[in-house]
């Protein structure tokens, strides 16, 4: 892990995957309504160019890569069914509520997700008493991840310099979008996903602050930032 003299004064927490273990249920519905379209995918497929990017971003990878252009009552059934998904059998990522209630640092979350998918992930996961308003969703920005815009936007509006946040991200667009932001991260890979998305061998080599797989380690790997 790499070294530095001081404690993060603001953890902003990406949501998916991190947060709540939402990842495998997205692709599900994703690879189910390619293949209804005559575009089948593996799941692989979609980890590979979907993870952590925002639904604008998906939209043009679908339109360049594969010439397809989803309607909005597509798009719409998606959502549908996504949102249902989640209210069936989202859960949480082990030790996350823990975690949370030991952190003595302020923390949000910004994610790729719309506001009102985030706020239904942390309410039915039980997680929405940690953050209250302090949502912040790719929406609200120009440019998703990977591009810095969304985290810059998370720290300016929680009143932080970039040099004093820690990113908690799975993906490595949101890793990418931290970096590009002048701020450390820490990648989490204890979501469901992780193994078959191959995210280790992805991540290691852009060489995050700290890769870690237990939430219930994240207050010991903060503390350690400053010895």
């Amino acid at each position: 892990m790499t070294s530095t003299t001081s404690r993060p004064k603001l953890i902003i927490f990406d949501c998916d995957g991190v947060l709540v273990d939402s990842e495998p249920l997205s692709i599900r519905v994703l690879v189910e309504t390619m293949a209804s379209l005559g575009v089948p995918m593996s799941a692989r497929q979609c980890y590979e160019l979907f993870l952590g990017r925002s639904f604008m971003s998906m939209k043009l990878t679908l339109l360049e890569k594969f010439n397809l252009e989803l309607t909005d009552k597509q798009i719409e059934g998606m959502r549908t069914q996504l949102s249902d998904l989640y209210r069936r059998e989202l859960l949480p990522i082990a030790g996350v509520a823990r975690t949370l209630e030991t952190l003595a640092i302020p923390c949000c979350v910004a994610s790729s997700s719309f506001p009102d998918r985030i706020r239904l992930s942390l309410e039915v996961t039980g997680l929405s008493r940690f953050f209250g308003d302090h949502i912040f969703s790719a929406s609200m920005v120009a440019n998703g991840k990977p591009a810095p815009d969304l985290f810059l936007h998370a720290a300016s509006r929680m009143g932080q310099a970039p040099k004093d946040c820690l990113v908690i991200e799975d993906s490595p667009a949101g890793l990418e979008a931290a970096r590009t932001a002048a701020m450390r991260s820490f990648a989490f890979l204890g979501g469901s996903h992780a193994a078959s998305a191959g995210l280790r061998e992805t991540i290691a080599p852009m060489r995050p602050t700290c890769i870690f797989e237990r939430m219930e380690d994240l207050p010991r790997l903060i503390s350690e930032l400053s010895s």
